[in-house]
């Protein structure tokens, strides 16, 4: 046995082992830097569901699962869940969008389960580890991002059996359930429908099913991830078992946290800082007399803008077209000086200047900004070098043969503690008198990076500010770790019932 295998009997299964650790992390056994991201996860997470709950997307859900205090703990992890992944404004981490289960179940389970502020946070990354682990050991795959699943059916099952203070046993036995029939989302569904808002919540639901069918003595394959027949073999190309269980207490994945600042693609995220950027530079008669904007990125920033573009109609999109569309995006941001929750609904999507602006955004790729993509832990550098060979031939086969020979870095990383997620973009602009004026970010913010962890927390101030979240809530919130269990379900409520921000009106420019 080793530190690096938890401490636990390396011959059991690896859902076993990761019960084992995870159902026995306690709050004194978290780095302070961790529970500090959790907590800073925590308050992002109620800026994402408030925002969503100000969005004409999020009012249906509403009325279709109720409102995200529902009583009934079950029902509100549902719609919770439903909330925080319409917009594309959740966080992520290396690997997978977790903060639906792993954040979403422990504020619904608040009440039912008497969590104070430590054992909240301590559900937190207990399901943040877990989800994050199983689903970098599937990432070089055919799903990706909202897409996969499993990483809600991990995470929800670990967020509330860890709030239950459920025996390893439970768990082990409500992971075989909930895996055993994990959903395999369209993607003519995610990317052309609303069908997206249930991408988080339907495996959430069934996680909950599976809890309680464990405790009832329903009993599921414990070698469902690394079995032939199992997870892993039917979710990746490219399976890396060993990530499940290594480090554990080590090698923290809540480290690589990347705190989303805009409704849009991750990948998007560059080109909107750089078209920020050039907003604040430009007059507004400039803007309008843009000739050409040339967006320079990552061969995955290409990717996701392509797999969008047939989804794209104006006003008539679909909201995840609205999010992966790089054009719609920087036209946003350079018309308005961001891109907003309101960005994605009318009558900003009516908004004929921005979409005259849109039609002149020009991709290109970029090999450099490519290359520091494989070099950083996240989106896929880390999954790369745990692959080695195998890794290598993924990469060719979705990326071209040229990439096989890209430097992706030394070995795996032994910690997360320098964890980083690099998609940069470059904006070149042309202007109607002839000049030429440029803009570069090689990390959007928020990024997993040095400066998201010094900042991270202002980050989630202003997410929260933006939302409507009074001061004084988001002075409580910080202090989440200090609160009683009456003193967390009272701020939780606050933070969720306070009034909303009413939209912003869209600005009136004449297109040329």
């Amino acid at each position: 046995m080793s530190a690096a295998d938890g401490g636990r009997d390396t011959g059991a299964t690896l859902t076993r082992r990761l019960a084992e650790w995870a159902a026995g992390l306690r709050h004194p056994d978290l780095p302070e830097r961790i529970g500090e991201y959790a907590t800073s996860q925590v308050m992002s997470h109620l800026a994402v569901v408030r925002a969503s709950l100000a969005h004409p997307l999020g009012r249906k859900l509403v009325r279709a699962f109720g409102p995200p205090l529902a009583p009934d703990a079950g029902r509100a992890a549902h719609v919770l869940a439903a909330l925080s992944s319409c917009l594309y404004y959740e966080d992520s981490m290396y690997a997978g969008h977790v903060t639906h289960a792993s954040v979403g179940v422990p504020l619904a389970y608040r009440r039912a389960q008497r969590l104070d502020g430590r054992a909240l946070l301590t559900a937190v990354v207990a399901a943040n580890e877990c989800a994050a682990r199983v689903t970098a050991a599937a990432v070089l795959g055919p799903l990706r991002g909202q897409g996969t699943s499993y990483t809600q059916l991990v995470g929800a099952v670990a967020a509330r059996l860890h709030g239950a203070g459920a025996p390893a046993e439970t768990w082990t036995a409500a992971w075989g359930l909930a895996l055993a029939m994990p959903p395999w989302p369209l993607r003519r569904a995610l990317l052309g429908s609303e069908a997206k808002v249930l991408s988080a919540a339907t495996p959430v639901r069934t996680a909950l099913d599976a809890c309680d069918a464990a405790a009832a003595g329903l009993r599921g394959a414990d070698d469902i991830l690394e079995h032939p027949g199992g997870l892993l073999a039917k979710f990746s190309h490219v399976p890396s078992p060993e990530v499940v269980t290594a480090g554990l207490g080590e090698r923290w994945h809540t480290d690589t946290l990347t705190f989303k600042m805009y409704p849009a693609g991750a990948y998007v995220d560059a080109a909107v800082d750089c078209a920020v950027d050039l907003h604040a530079r430009l007059s507004p008669e400039e803007i309008h007399g843009i000739e050409e904007i040339v967006v320079s990125a990552a061969r995955l920033t290409l990717s996701m803008d392509q797999e969008g573009a047939p989804y794209l109609d104006r006003e008539h999109s679909a909201i995840m077209a609205l999010n992966v569309g790089v054009a719609y995006n920087v036209a946003t941001a350079l018309t308005t000086g961001s891109v907003t929750p309101a960005d994605l609904a009318e009558p900003a999507t009516k908004d004929p200047v921005r979409w005259a602006l849109a039609d002149r955004v020009r991709m290109e790729y970029d090999a450099e900004l490519s290359r520091r993509v494989l070099r950083a832990t996240a989106p896929l550098g880390e999954a790369l070098r745990q692959g080695e060979e195998r890794g290598r031939q993924w990469l060719a086969d979705f990326m071209g043969a040229g990439a096989a020979a890209a430097e992706i870095g030394g070995p795996p990383s032994a910690t997360f503690q320098d964890a980083d997620k690099t998609v940069g973009a470059r904006l070149r602009i042309t202007l109607r008198d002839g000049r030429v004026v440029t803009a570069s970010c090689e990390r959007p913010r928020g990024s997993a990076g040095p400066r998201t962890r010094d900042t991270h927390r202002v980050l989630v101030r202003e997410k929260l500010a933006a939302s409507g979240t009074s001061p004084g809530v988001r002075d409580a919130l910080e202090h989440l770790a200090s609160l009683d269990a009456q003193e967390v379900d009272d701020l939780i409520g606050r933070a969720l019932s306070e009034p909303l921000p009413a939209p912003a009106p869209v600005k009136e420019r004449t297109a040329r």
